[in-house]
């Protein structure tokens, strides 16, 4: 198996995953939060597809999805388009209202799709390409790719924990 290939079956199981956790949800379900300041599932899906929307288009030398493909409008949140809920406080994470299931689940579609075709395109030197001087030692390509993973991985967990505490 190619780097590449690796790479984007984890990408592909992250999708597979959110969307498993997001069938069914109702919106009112989106935005209840598990404890006073806890993040809502609605709010943890939108950043996790935000920040890899606009860590991979980065690196991928495009715009993002967000607003390449219209989703900023279509969502209408009251924050600039760059926006990713990184650092948000609990105000601005309780501004995120998704207006609906099938809203966010297409971004997510758009923002895999986006993510799958640059994917296939890599070959292993590519990882190794330095994308952020600004870390000692600078980030390649391929840590890049893994830390988005990682993030990604770290709030499916939350939403899965997060849909169990709705059920009860």
């Amino acid at each position: 198996m190619k780097s590449s290939e690796l790479l984007a079956y984890a990408y592909a199981q992250i999708h597979q995953t959110l969307r498993r956790q997001l069938d069914g949800l109702t919106v009112e379900q989106l935005h209840q939060r598990p404890g006073p300041d806890a993040n809502p599932i609605g709010w943890l899906a939108w950043h996790l597809l935000r920040v890899q929307d606009d860590h991979v288009a980065e690196v991928a030398r495009h715009e993002q999805v967000w607003t390449a493909e219209g989703w900023a409008d279509r969502f209408g949140l009251p924050f600039e388009p760059g926006a990713t809920g990184y650092g948000f406080d609990a105000d601005q994470v309780a501004a995120v209202r998704i207006p609906s299931l099938d809203l966010l689940t297409g971004y997510a579609d758009d923002v895999h799709a986006r993510s799958a075709e640059f994917l296939r395109r890599l070959t292993d030197a590519d990882l190794d390409r330095v994308v952020d001087r600004n870390w000692d030692p600078p980030v390649t390509l391929g840590v890049r790719l893994v830390s988005v993973l990682s993030d990604d991985l770290q709030h499916l967990g939350q939403i899965g924990y997060a849909r169990g505490l709705l059920r009860g």
